[in-house]
C-alpha cells in the first residue's frame, strides 16, 4: 500500500506537504516532523462507515440520573458540579509540589472503596514510589486500584482492555507517546494524540469510562501545552497553592457538567488534602468581644456559588528608608498601592512614610472588589492602633473619589451574615434598595469612606 508522509510542526501543530526550515504558521525553526500515513487518508475517511452514527431527536434522550460517581470528598464533587461524570475526561495542572498526586490517589481510594475499578497510570513515578505515597496519605488500600508505571500509551490503552476499569487516571499526559508517532513524548503531536485516543475510551458508548489527565504548569501559571488540549476535555480544573501554604483551592475553569468558577477548599497536612468544611471559622481568628487587635477587619467574599467571611490583617510600620514596602501577597501590588492611596487623599492620613504589610488569614487570595473597603478599614485602624469589633463587617468597593461602589449578591450577603450571627455591616447607601428582615444584623448605609472611618473611630 502506497504511504504518504507530511509534515507537522511540533510547537503549533501546522501541516506541510514537505518540510520547512521554518514554520509559516509560528514562525519556529526546524520545528517540523515527518508524520507517515497509511494509504490515501481521503479515501479511507470517506469509505469508512462501519461505525456509523445516526443522529438522535434532543427530545428523546434519556438522562441516567446514576451517571455520576460521586465521592466522599465534598470539596471536589461541588467543583465538578456533582461528581464525577462516567463518560468525561478531566484535566487537572497545578504547580509542582501542590499535591496533584496525593488529591488524585484519594480519589482512587474513595472510587474504589465504592466498588468502581481504577486505573492509575503515571509516566513519572515508580510503583515503589506511589507506593510509599499511597501508604503515608492513605489508611488502606482497596484492591480495586491498578498501578501502570509506563510512558508507553499503548501499553495504557491495553491495560484499560484487560482490567475495564470505571476510572482511568494519567499522570501526566505530557510524559505519554503512542508508538505510531516519531516525534517525542511532550511534544505538541503526541500530547494531542494520547488526549485524542483517551477521549476515544472515555466517550465509547458501549462502555463509558471517567478520565483524568495531569497536565504540566507553565512558569506564567497556566497550562503546558496547545489550547487544543483544553478543548478537547470537558473540565478543566487547577489545583492553587504553594508547597509551603497550608491553603489549597481547587478551581474549574471550564465544565461541561457544572458551574464554571466553582471553588473547592482544601488544607495540606500529613495524611493529605483535607476538605475545608467550615470555611468561615478557617478565614477567621477566634477572639473574645472585648478583644480588640489595631489593623484587622472583616469582609465577605464570593468565591464560586460559596460566601466566605475573610479577616485581612494590616500592619503599618514606620519606613527608615525613602521607599517604603507595599507587600500584599493576598492581592496585586497595584491594587494595594491604588488603596493607599485612595486612604491617603481621601481619609486623610498620612502613609509616605510607613511601611504596609497585608495579609489574610488562612492565606485566602483577594479577588473580589467587595473587599476593598475593609482593606482601607484594617490599614486605618492600624495607624491610629485602634481595633475593630470583631463582630463587624465591610462589603463595599471605594473608588478613587472616595465614594463606596455597590457590590454583586450583596442582598444575599447580608443574609448569610445574619444567619452568622455577625451585629453590623457596613455597605454603599444605595447598595440595597429595599428594607432587609434580618435577625439581629443592623445595616450601615453611608456614602463616602470618610463616613465610615468617622462612624467606627470616631469624629
Amino acid at each position: 500500500m502506497k504511504k504518504k508522509i507530511i509534515y507537522i510542526c511540533s510547537q503549533c501543530g501546522s501541516e506541510s506537504p514537505k518540510w520547512l526550515g521554518r514554520c509559516f504558521e509560528c514562525g519556529a525553526w526546524n520545528s517540523f516532523e515527518e508524520k507517515v500515513l497509511d494509504g490515501n487518508g481521503k479515501n479511507q475517511i470517506k469509505h469508512k462507515n462501519e461505525n456509523r452514527v445516526f443522529p438522535v431527536k434532543l427530545s428523546k434522550i434519556d438522562i441516567d440520573e446514576s451517571h455520576r460517581m460521586v465521592t466522599d470528598i465534598g470539596e471536589f464533587n461541588r467543583v465538578l458540579g456533582g461528581g464525577i461524570v462516567k463518560d468525561s475526561v478531566t484535566i487537572l495542572t497545578a504547580r509542582p509540589g501542590a499535591g496533584k498526586s496525593t488529591l488524585l490517589l484519594q480519589i482512587s481510594k474513595n472510587i474504589a472503596e465504592k466498588g468502581y475499578k481504577v486505573l492509575y497510570a503515571s509516566g513519572e513515578e515508580s510503583e515503589t514510589q506511589i507506593k510509599n505515597r499511597a501508604n503515608r496519605v492513605l489508611d488502606d488500600i482497596p484492591d480495586k486500584i491498578w498501578i501502570l508505571s509506563d510512558i508507553s500509551m499503548d501499553n495504557v490503552l491495553q491495560s484499560v482492555d484487560a482490567i475495564d476499569p470505571d476510572l482511568v487516571i494519567i499522570d501526566s499526559i505530557q510524559t505519554f507517546k503512542l508508538d505510531e508517532f516519531t516525534s517525542r513524548a511532550g511534544s505538541p503531536i503526541q500530547t494531542i494524540e494520547c488526549a485524542n485516543a483517551l477521549v476515544e475510551v472515555a466517550k465509547n458508548k458501549n462502555r463509558p469510562r471517567a478520565v483524568i489527565m495531569v497536565g504540566h504548569m507553565t512558569k506564567s501559571n497556566e497550562m503546558a501545552g496547545l489550547r487544543t488540549l483544553e478543548h478537547l476535555v470537558d473540565t478543566v480544573i487547577y489545583l492553587e497553592g504553594a508547597s509551603d501554604e497550608e491553603l489549597r483551592t481547587l478551581v474549574a475553569t471550564k465544565n461541561r457538567f457544572g458551574p464554571t468558577g466553582e471553588v473547592g477548599l482544601f488544607k495540606m497536612e500529613e495524611k493529605g488534602l483535607i476538605p475545608i468544611e467550615n470555611s468561615s471559622e478557617f478565614f477567621v481568628t477566634h477572639r473574645s468581644d472585648k478583644q480588640l487587635i489595631p489593623g484587622s477587619a472583616l469582609s465577605m467574599t464570593k468565591e464560586g456559588s460559596r460566601l466566605i467571611v475573610v479577616e485581612i490583617e494590616s500592619l503599618v510600620s514606620r519606613s527608615f528608608t525613602p521607599y517604603p514596602s507595599r507587600i500584599g501577597d493576598c492581592l496585586r501590588k497595584d491594587q494595594l498601592s491604588t488603596l493607599i492611596s485612595i486612604l491617603e487623599q481621601r481619609g486623610r492620613m498620612s502613609l509616605f512614610d510607613k511601611n504596609v504589610v497585608i495579609k489574610t488569614t488562612g492565606g485566602l487570595r483577594l479577588k473580589e472588589s467587595s473587599v476593598n473597603l475593609a482593606i482601607i478599614m484594617s490599614i486605618a485602624s492600624s495607624v491610629r492602633d485602634e481595633g475593630i469589633p470583631n463582630d463587624v463587617v465591610f462589603i463595599a468597593d471605594v473608588g478613587l473619589t472616595g465614594e463606596l461602589k455597590p457590590v454583586p449578591s450583596l442582598e444575599a450577603r447580608i443574609r448569610e451574615l445574619d444567619r452568622m450571627g455577625y451585629r453590623r455591616v457596613y455597605i454603599y447607601k444605595d447598595g440595597i434598595k429595599h428594607n432587609i428582615k434580618l435577625e439581629g444584623l443592623e445595616i450601615i448605609r453611608l456614602n463616602t469612606l470618610q463616613e465610615v472611618i468617622d462612624h467606627v473611630f470616631g469624629s
